[in-house]
């Protein structure tokens, strides 16, 4: 019809070409800005990754070597004979799985008491919870250390894994009540005719909803914690409890000038969490996008 209409109105022939020149200047524009942004994010690794195929001659020259002539794979397996990385990368594993399951076996309940229960003060005690996201970790730390060094837990896991099972994580709880408010109660009506109470509603109906979500939580904690350093720093003094993070500040104290064995730990080190995101980088973009479309 407006091809039609635009063979004999030359004006309106002239207004949709120009419509058509924006709308792809527009697209253009967008995708340029998302390449020069995805570029300027990808080199820093770009360099990393190469970095640690060098040897110390080309990982120190200038200016700087982008690829190696001869790639030296004995940089990732040099450093594991020097410092016990492998306990560090299991000690890691531990801290970020036992977390993440305390965070979502602690914080979904919290969030489902949020999003379906009505009580008296629910608004008010939201609020509250979300008002701890503006605290920074310094401002605990000091009264968080002597509580756990009068229960004798510093120098251990527990200071790290412990809290998570108390739904902590004020950002996780926020995420998921928001997410399960977007469900439709029709189906928790349905489920209480059949006899079902909260919990009913909580594991039969609701989380098999919340694939997504949960997702999400799982990429966002395993960044968290797999990249953690303040508190790891702040409870663990032995060597064999340090996690990556802390075993890659070692390797670096000790090793300092050798940066292509520095960057190999390095690379190894944001390895699984890229892997991670490649993996479930869908799920994770479509349980933000219901997140954030949920009142």
């Amino acid at each position: 019809m407006m091809l039609s209409l635009s063979r004999h109105d030359p004006v309106l022939a002239i207004a949709i070409q120009q419509r058509n020149f924006w709308h792809i200047a527009q697209r253009v524009g967008i995708y340029v800005v998302l390449v020069v942004g995805g570029i300027l994010f990808i080199t820093p690794w770009l360099f990393m990754a190469s970095t640690s195929l060098k040897t110390l001659g080309e990982a120190t020259a200038l200016p700087p070597v982008w690829i190696p002539a001869i790639p030296q794979f004995s940089n990732f397996t040099e450093p594991f004979q020097k410092v016990e990385f492998g306990r560090f990368y299991l000690n890691s594993i531990l801290v970020t799985v036992v977390s993440i399951a305390g965070v979502i076996l602690s914080c979904t309940p919290v969030a489902y008491a949020f999003a379906r229960i009505p009580f008296r003060g629910r608004r008010t005690l939201f609020v509250l919870v979300l008002a701890t996201m503006f605290l920074p970790d310094q401002v605990t730390l000091i009264p968080m250390y002597v509580f756990f060094a009068k229960l004798g837990w510093v120098n251990t896991f527990l200071p790290l894994l412990v809290p998570r099972f108390f739904a902590v994580d004020a950002f996780i709880v926020f995420l998921m009540r928001q997410f399960f408010m977007g469900i439709p109660r029709e189906l928790d009506d349905a489920c209480r005719i059949d006899g079902g109470g909260h919990l009913t509603i909580l594991t039969r109906i609701l989380l098999p909803l919340c694939g997504p979500m949960l997702g999400v939580v799982l990429i966002l904690q395993f960044v968290n914690y797999w990249n953690d350093f303040f508190w790891p720093l702040v409870f663990l003094s032995s060597m064999e409890n340090f996690t990556v993070s802390l075993g890659l500040r070692l390797f670096q104290s000790q090793f300092l000038v050798q940066t292509h064995l520095v960057m190999a730990m390095a690379f190894l080190a944001t390895l699984p969490t890229i892997i991670l995101f490649f993996i479930a980088q869908r799920t994770f973009i479509q349980g933000i996008v219901l997140t954030g479309a949920n009142r």
